[in-house]
């Protein structure tokens, strides 16, 4: 093997590489849930749901204005301070607690400033 030939593939290993470092699914994205949402299935209460978000972290204010914290265990799992689990989609639309509560998203939060004019 010529030297040209031996640094090629090196390079392209090297390359291969990085691209493969991070497989399918071990990447650390968190969805962003924050918004208003509204209870439509075993409800305790009539008021909007507000869910904020920091990373992981959630704070939660339910349909009968009941505040709590919550956190983001995995992938689509969601886990309370009232002791209680919930999974949610993929697109963040759909919360469901185990007790068989049902939260739809009705208003996302805004993901970015408006700009003024320029």
């Amino acid at each position: 093997m010529t030297a040209k030939t031996a640094a090629l593939v090196l390079l392209s290993a090297l390359a291969a590489s990085n691209a493969s470092a991070q497989s399918v699914g071990s990447q650390h994205w968190v969805d962003d849930l924050s918004g208003f949402y509204r209870c439509v299935q075993k409800c305790g209460g009539g008021h909007l749901i507000h869910l904020a978000q920091t990373g992981w972290n959630l704070d939660v204010t339910n349909e009968t204005g009941q505040s709590s914290t919550a956190w983001i265990q995995g992938p689509g799992h969601i886990w309370t301070s009232w002791s209680e689990g919930a999974v949610y989609s993929a697109d963040g639309f759909t919360i469901q607690f185990s007790g068989g509560t049902v939260w739809v998203l009705v208003q996302p939060a805004k993901r970015f400033p408006t700009l003024g004019p320029l």
